[in-house]
Parts: structure tokens; C-alpha cells; sequence
């Protein structure tokens, strides 16, 4: 059974919404917002009535809000509140602005991509471990892939194999190590991309990207691991048999095992090279 595919926002021209009968589509401005919030809050709880009408009316990416003089009527605020109501929603990646004729404020979808980068932020500042993230994944995983194993497609088999085919052979050097690290995790990512639960393919998403960026990790794909690569490569061919079987007990079982032998490599690694510093620092 195939896969939901993500909607695109178009990037021609969008269209004005045109007015519809009230259980559709509607370009009447959103109802008032007077008694929304006071001071520098004002814009976020004008942005919030904002949002709310464009659900109430189901309004897609592409799609025009009202014009800024109908938002300052019906909204009942300033036109400084209005912008930076638009301006919070431009921000937050819900809408972009256009000047000039056709111009206005049109709807846009977030992109997983930009979520997690905002997300990531986040953490910026966190004790991230390489712990924290694989107790998630054991957690995660597994139950992504069970869910997907009776309904993946041949199309997105072939796509796993394809990502898989940058990394089959033994690296040549550092560097293409890395890259072949990388590649390996690339293959989690698109696992995410396949989730038919947003939420989860999201989540586990987002920490194949942790996983990319800590720092740790980086120094242990700076290093050869020939075992990590080998044992990756033999989990992900499990893996696609059980998605070739349709076998959703068997992935479950297989990713569980990857994620807890690639936890417990990956901690070793870690404890290697901190006791690595330790002893330089001695």
C-alpha cells in the first residue's frame, strides 16, 4: 500500500482564495481580536487568532490571508499590531510576504527541515549525550519501522537499497569513512520520511540530525570503525528483507537489535576517547 506523499508548497505565483460557502475556503477576515493580549504580547496573540481562523477555515499553503486593511478592521488593532502579528508568522515559517501587484501575505508550510533546525537550537546550549539520543531511538525505531514493514512500497525498498549502495564497500580513507557515516545515518533519515504517523517519523528524524551534529560523534566518525560499519550494513539488510516479507515483528526485532548494538558501540567509542583526553591532559 504506498505512502502518503508530503504536499509541496507550490512555487509559482499562488492564487487568491476565492470566497466559498462557510464549510469551505473563506477570505473574510478573521473575527476580532480586541480583547487579545495587551503591550509587547499584543502580535503573538494577534498572530494566535490569526492561526486559529486559518484552521477554521482550511486554508493551505498557498493560499492569501486577508489584505492588512481588512486584518486591521476585523482584528480591531493598529497597523503596527498587524505587521507585527504578519511579521511573527513570517518568522515562525507560516507565511511569506510579497510586495507589488498580486502582492500580500500567502500561507507556506514549515519544512521538517526548518522545525528541526529550530529545534536543534534548543539544545544548543544542553548536555546532549549520545546516551540521551539512543535511549530515544531504541524507543523510537523500532516502532517506526513495524508500522511501515506491512505497508512500504518496492519504490521505497529500491531507495533504501540506493542509499545503502554508498557504503557496502569498505572505505578507502578517513574521509570517505565519514562520509559513508553519514550515509548510514541518511538511511534512518529516510526511514523517517516514510512514517505515515507525522509525529514519529518527525521525532525519530530529529535525532538522526542530534546524532549528526554532537560533537562526540563527529570525533568518533573521525576515526576508522570498521566493526560499526559492518554490523550497521548487516542490521540494514535484515531490515529490508523483513520490508521485502512485509514482516513487521521481524523489523521491529531487527531495528531493536541495531540500535542497541550501535548504542553500546557508540558509548564505547565515547568512553575510548574521553579517557583518550584524560590521559593526554595527564
Amino acid at each position: 500500500m504506498p505512502t502518503k506523499t508530503p504536499t509541496e508548497t507550490s512555487t509559482e505565483a499562488p492564487t487568491e482564495a476565492k470566497p466559498t460557502p462557510s464549510d469551505e475556503k473563506s477570505t473574510a477576515a478573521p473575527a476580532t481580536a480586541a480583547g487579545a493580549g495587551k503591550g509587547r504580547n499584543r502580535p503573538l496573540a494577534v498572530a494566535e487568532t490569526i492561526k486559529d481562523w486559518i484552521i477554521d477555515h482550511n486554508l493551505e499553503p498557498g493560499d492569501r490571508l486577508p489584505q492588512e486593511h481588512q486584518l486591521i478592521e476585523r482584528l480591531e488593532v493598529s497597523k503596527g499590531t498587524a505587521r507585527e502579528a504578519l511579521k511573527v508568522m513570517e518568522t515562525q515559517g507560516l507565511i511569506r510576504t510579497r510586495t507589488g501587484p498580486g502582492g500580500g501575505a500567502f500561507i507556506t508550510e514549515v519544512s521538517a527541515d526548518h522545525a528541526s533546525a529550530l529545534l536543534a537550537n534548543h539544545f544548543f546550549f544542553k548536555d546532549v549525550s549520545i546516551a540521551h539520543i539512543y535511549e530515544l531511538r531504541i524507543a523510537l525505531e523500532p516502532q517506526l519501522v513495524q508500522e511501515l514493514a506491512p505497508k512500504i512500497t518496492e519504490a521505497q525498498v529500491a531507495e533504501l537499497r540506493g542509499v545503502m549502495s554508498a557504503y557496502t564497500e569498505p572505505p578507502t580513507s578517513i574521509e570517505e569513512e565519514r562520509r559513508q557515516r553519514v550515509a548510514e545515518l541518511e538511511f534512518h533519515a529516510v526511514l523517517s520520511r516514510y512514517s505515515q504517523n507525522p509525529v514519529l517519523g518527525f521525532f525519530c528524524g530529529f535525532l538522526v540530525r542530534l546524532l549528526k551534529d554532537l560533537a562526540v560523534c563527529k570525533r568518533i566518525y573521525d576515526e576508522p570503525n570498521p566493526e560499526l560499519r559492518e554490523r550497521g550494513v548487516s542490521y540494514q539488510e535484515q531490515l529490508i528483507e523483513a520490508f521485502e516479507m512485509q514482516d513487521a515483528d521481524a523489523a521491529r526485532a531487527v531495528m531493536e537489535m541495531h540500535m542497541r548494538a550501535a548504542q553500546h558501540m557508540m558509548l564505547q567509542r565515547e568512553a575510548e576517547i574521553a579517557k583518550g583526553f584524560l590521559d593526554t591532559d595527564s
